[in-house]
């Protein structure tokens, strides 16, 4: 990626297709490559495969850009923080949904290719997939925000790092996943960066997982490999896994995009055969059977025996 002038973070962002909330907060929506080309007749997004969801529906959005990892695969970028922002309320948030996202998509309405029962569907969005940028556990009203969303009618997906595990636990949306980025503490520190060693704590949120699935909760393991990095020792993967419960596993392939292309190359992105191999390598030592797979987003989910 070619190099950027000076901008305030904000305006980079803008210019990335982001919405925000407020201009004293980085909360922000997103509308993802899948919702646009389901909303122009496209094919979906694999959670639309798996999970049902309509991907035109789905608003893609964070409560807070704040990270503590600079994971190696994260598309986002480092350098365009936030410093001292202002923390929204969740009602703040949720109000301005609808705005943002028909501001977002707006130049889909005379498409040719979109119409109005689908243009209108976008509008009325029933999933939220707090899953944009930042680690959203870092946002201080994040079980409200979660439960308010829930209260709309709506599904909630989260999606998080799994290094607040006391703020995690107390989250109850539609389906919740955490992140596991290798095998071991050595490998963890590689590819994500963080601010701290997280490593027991992220354990610790793993482990929680299976106690919610027990529970009749939707809960999900999501495992990025980057080729010649952290494609190794399937059977430490699948230790983790099964000690965990979850009742999905998402195992995906590095994608070589936005701001992961200045820190890694496309021979990093493993082909969707190598995500098959190393999942087959895995499932000896699992509980689990391959619920599906998509070829074009590279990607296997895994069920939990029941």
């Amino acid at each position: 990626m070619p190099s950027e002038p000076c901008k305030p973070p904000e305006k980079i962002l803008r210019g990335m297709g982001y919405q925000f909330f407020h201009p004293g907060s980085s909360a922000a929506l997103k509308p993802c490559l899948w919702c646009k080309r389901s909303l122009t007749g496209g094919d979906q997004c694999y959670k639309n495969q798996f999970y049902g969801i309509t991907s035109h529906k789905c608003v893609q959005m964070t409560p807070t850009l704040r990270c503590n990892h600079k994971c190696l695969f994260c598309w986002r970028s480092f350098e365009h923080e936030y410093s001292g922002e202002k923390d929204l309320l969740p009602e703040e948030i949720i109000s301005r949904i609808p705005f943002l996202q028909k501001k977002a998509l707006g130049g889909y309405k005379v498409s040719p290719r979109v119409t109005r029962e689908k243009w209108e569907e976008a509008l009325s969005p029933n999933q939220y997939a707090i899953s944009l940028s930042g680690e959203p556990t870092l946002y201080p009203h994040i079980v409200k925000l979660i439960d308010l969303l829930n209260q709309t009618g709506g599904t909630t997906f989260l999606v998080s790092n799994g290094t607040m595990p006391e703020v995690l636990k107390n989250c109850h949306p539609f389906q919740k996943y955490v992140s596991l980025t290798g095998p071991d503490r050595e490998t963890y520190l590689k590819m994500s960066r963080p601010d701290d060693d997280y490593w027991e704590r992220i354990l610790e949120s793993i482990k929680s997982l299976g106690h919610e699935t027990d529970n009749k909760k939707r809960t999900a393991i999501r495992v990025t490999l980057v080729k010649g990095m952290n494609d190794q020792d399937p059977a430490g993967y699948a230790r983790i896994i099964q000690e965990s419960g979850a009742q999905f596993v998402e195992v995906k392939a590095y994608m070589h995009v936005g701001y992961s292309q200045r820190r890694l190359t496309i021979k990093h992105m493993p082909l969707h055969e190598e995500i098959e191999q190393f999942t087959k390598q895995m499932l000896p030592h699992l509980s689990y059977r391959i619920r599906g797979e998509n070829s074009l987003s590279r990607v296997i989910c895994l069920e939990r025996d029941s």
